[in-house]
């Protein structure tokens, strides 16, 4: 665009937006306020390295988040949605949406401060939990604490117990290492989008899907 350095008898040449682009650029700047979180308005306990505990780094934070709540908005009735060992997840979730309906699954007990949201979960016990969360949630999110087959297999057992047959939505964050193991047990594929932690970690993470995501998290990554 050309500018010029001279006075203007007349504003007719200002480059104006329609009615409809203003209201769209409105739109888009109240949805960036409200599912952008201040990370230091979130509150999260110090990692524990020795429960396999390293906390998401902002952007993946609100990333899944976002991805959780667009699943949950899907559906004209309440969904219900299972953070299993990702408490950095659920934190958001709650900074994000207050009135988002979620149960925290985990091992560390720092996080019974979220009174009937925390429920105490050993990967080791994968099916001992309350029985009113059998086939309650509509959407899982799951990041096991390690990357051996193991662990995965029985955090799987986890999810099939949480998870409605037939009609949720799963999420797993876990290592590249896995992807056909969450093929095989869970039906999952790698998204491109890529999730990172705070305190950088050697192995590849990715992010598996039950469902076709279309454009966001960056679709399927469709390369073998």
């Amino acid at each position: 665009m050309e500018l010029n350095n001279g006075n203007c008898d007349s504003d007719d040449d200002t480059p104006r937006l329609s009615s409809e682009a203003m209201a769209a650029l409105r739109e888009f700047l109240s949805e960036q306020t409200q599912t952008h979180v201040d990370a230091d308005a979130v509150s999260l306990v110090s990692e524990d390295w020795r429960l396999s505990q390293f906390w998401y780094d902002p952007q993946t934070a609100e990333t899944v988040s976002k991805e959780v709540l667009t699943l949950c908005d899907s559906s004209d009735s309440l969904v219900r949605v299972a953070c299993v060992a990702c408490p950095t997840l659920y934190a958001y979730l709650k900074k994000i949406d207050p009135n988002v309906s979620l149960q925290l699954l985990e091992y560390d007990k720092r996080f019974e401060q979220y009174g009937s949201d925390f429920t105490f979960y050993d990967y080791n016990q994968p099916e001992e939990l309350p029985p009113e969360l059998k086939h309650a949630f509509q959407v899982v999110v799951a990041d096991p604490p390690y990357l051996s087959k193991e662990c995965l297999e029985k955090v799987a057992q986890t999810i099939s117990f949480l998870a409605r047959p037939g009609e949720s939505f799963l999420l797993l964050l876990t290592g590249e290492v896995q992807r056909e193991r969450a093929a095989e047990l869970l039906g999952m594929h790698p998204c491109c989008f890529r999730p990172q932690h705070s305190n950088k970690l050697g192995n590849e993470f990715r992010l598996f899907t039950n469902y076709d995501p279309g454009t966001r998290l960056g679709g399927w990554d469709k390369q073998l």
